[in-house]
Parts: C-alpha cells; sequence; structure tokens
C-alpha cells in the first residue's frame, strides 16, 4: 500500500465539473492499494499518516500532526501509484489491487482516519474520474509504502 500525502491548506475533488468534497489545512492522501496488501497495512498507514509531524509548530518547525492542528484529512483512491514503467512507455497497473480487494482496504483506511480525527475526513469516490485541487503548503510532500516499513 502507497501513500502520497501532501500537506495542504486547502484540496478538492470535483466529479463532472461539480465539487464532491473539499477540506482547508490538513493532509491529502492519495492512496494506492496493491493485490497484497492487508487491513493491517491500512492501519498501520492511518497511524502513521495522522502521526506525522509535518506541520509547523510556534517557531515555525515541522514539529505537529494534523492531529495537533485540528486539520481534516481529503483521502482519494489512485491505482496509478502501483504502475510499473520499467519496461516501454505505456504503464502497467497489474499489481494494483481488483475493486473486491482495494474497495473494502480503502474503505477501512478511511474509517480508522476518521476514528483518529474525529471525522475530519472526507474522501473522493473510488474508480470515478475526479479532478483534483490543491494548495500545496510548504510545498510539503511525502511518500510512504508498506513495502519500505521494516
Amino acid at each position: 500500500m502507497k501513500l502520497v500525502i501532501q500537506r495542504v491548506s486547502k484540496a478538492s475533488a470535483s466529479i463532472g465539473g461539480e465539487v464532491h468534497s473539499s477540506i482547508g489545512s490538513g493532509l491529502l492522501i492519495l492512496i494506492g492499494i496493491a493485490e497484497h496488501d492487508t487491513s493491517e497495512n491500512s492501519t498501520w498507514l492511518a497511524n502513521k499518516a495522522s502521526n506525522l509531524r509535518i506541520f509547523p509548530d510556534g517557531q515555525g518547525n515541522m514539529n505537529q500532526s494534523i492531529q495537533d492542528i485540528g486539520g481534516e484529512a481529503l483521502i482519494v483512491s489512485q491505482f496509478t501509484l502501483h504502475a510499473l514503467t520499467k519496461k516501454g512507455n505505456r504503464p502497467s497497473f497489474i499489481r494494483a489491487a481488483k475493486p473486491e480487494v482495494a474497495i473494502p482496504l480503502y474503505n477501512h483506511f478511511i474509517e480508522h482516519m476518521a476514528g483518529i480525527l474525529n471525522d475530519k475526513v472526507k474522501t473522493g469516490v473510488f474508480g470515478a474520474d475526479m479532478q483534483i485541487e490543491l494548495v500545496n503548503d510548504g510545498p510539503v510532500t511525502l511518500i510512504i509504502d508498506t513495502d519500505n516499513k521494516a
């Protein structure tokens, strides 16, 4: 499972030209689920993301988490995070989980984050063609992969 986490001052997900979800200060989290991922991976990532100290404290140092600032999270599924690009120019998505595996893990991640952040969680729509707008604050962007957590 992979996350691309961006610290944002605002972000939104639109579908068909209409805003589906939007947040103020917090995290835009793109989540890619692989065929071998588990609910344990989802729980680990939710805990990790919600505790990352990437927001500034009173001295401007990255020393506060999204929980500390009372921020929001916008969580968007993105199977393309598991693209294989080694051969040729057309990405292969064979490692990305099929919907029957990915949807329950995506929902598990959302529910776990919502519990941690007191329901300050918004989402995209799994499998939808979305337009994501954001103001990356910093910019701060991190990639976390459960295959590299050891």
